[in-house]
């Protein structure tokens, strides 16, 4: 029977904080479409989290907050910029590109997924003609898909060169309870300029929910409109809501993050596989040849070879120390 404990942070189920909120607004009556007091008190929690005063709306998928996010910033006529290895270029079966109505991608390079700031400002200082789609927005991911975090000086420093160019910016947050955990500040995103964050949810171990925060408050007109048209506007808004009273109200958004971060570490340390890229996340990337991936897909465990060639194992909120033991165990075996 095979194992995906591993495979990636969403194959775990709720945590129990979750679970409590959504038992606790469960009960009784509630505006639908976001107008309902669990909406108002989740939004309050992330500007807390954050320190920002920002519209705060729900979706219940990454791909389409996103996706809708990115439409908002750039025309159809425009580009997104973005790592060439990122989930917005990779992994969203051009969802961007249909919400934004042909918007395009750039794809940049740089190491463990972090974008390198020569070749964003080479893309920006391209020439701009009618027959190409110039950059209208950057797309940023913390952690990245390769488990590495920006420091708030290299965030600063692309996030700079963009505004400099009149491009907006987004923060795909799909695990940016990973990056806190490990000591990025939640208030940096303000003062960086970001003008549209996407918390994640759903990997962070709650039902399916991700927050887009607006920080630029002009994103806020016909917002909703634009979540209905995407089909992203629930109806019974609260229960997209309500895991992230679980998740905020007593910090175990970031502290289940900085566990799954630890067991990372673990794991790493314990693998006779080089490593990669750095373990600064809740993600492993193990150098791994075809013979050694072939017995380990044939013991059992299930993970993914992924665009760099590398073999990624996702620790989660749930991740044991025992399943980590046993997984080192079996790679030792097939080494």
């Amino acid at each position: 029977m095979a194992r995906y404990d591993f495979t990636s942070d969403n194959v775990a189920g709720a945590m129990p904080e979750v679970l409590e909120a959504l038992g606790r607004f469960n009960a009784g009556f509630a505006a639908s479409y976001g107008e309902d007091e669990v909406s108002a008190r989740a939004g309050d929690l992330i500007r807390q989290l954050l320190d920002v005063d920002a519209p705060v709306w729900f979706a219940a998928s990454g791909t389409a907050a996103n996706a809708l996010t990115l439409a908002a910033l750039a025309a159809p006529h425009e580009a997104v910029i973005a790592h060439e290895h990122s989930h917005v270029a990779t992994d969203e079966t051009g969802a961007p590109a249909f919400f934004g109505s042909g918007m395009g991608m750039i794809g940049l390079p740089g190491a463990s997924g972090r974008i390198d700031e020569s070749a964003l400002r080479e893309a920006l200082d391209r020439p701009e003609h009618a027959h190409a789609q110039s950059a209208g927005a950057l797309s940023l991911t913390q952690a990245t898909e390769y488990g590495a975090l920006y420091s708030e000086a290299a965030l600063a420093a692309l996030i700079g060169a963009a505004k400099a160019k009149g491009v907006k910016v987004q923060l795909d947050g799909a695990r940016l309870a990973n990056a806190i955990a490990t000591g990025f500040d939640s208030r940096a995103i303000k003062r960086l300029g970001v003008d549209v964050l996407v918390m994640g949810g759903t990997k962070a171990g709650s039902t399916p929910t991700e927050a887009i925060v607006l920080l630029d408050k002009r994103l806020e007109h016909r917002f909703g409109a634009r979540l209905k048209h995407g089909g992203q506007l629930v109806s019974k808004a609260r229960f997209l809501a309500a895991p992230w009273i679980g998740m905020l109200e007593g910090g175990a958004w970031a502290a289940r993050a900085g566990h799954a971060n630890t067991m990372a570490t673990r794991l790493a340390s314990a693998s006779p596989f080089p490593v990669a890229h750095p373990v600064e996340a809740n993600g492993v990337f193990l150098t791994m040849d075809e013979t050694a991936y072939g017995r380990l897909r044939k013991s059992g465990w299930f993970v993914w070879r992924v665009l760099d060639d590398s073999v990624r194992f996702m620790c989660s909120w749930a991740t044991t120390p025992e399943a980590v033991d046993e997984l080192t165990a079996t790679l030792k075996a097939i080494v």
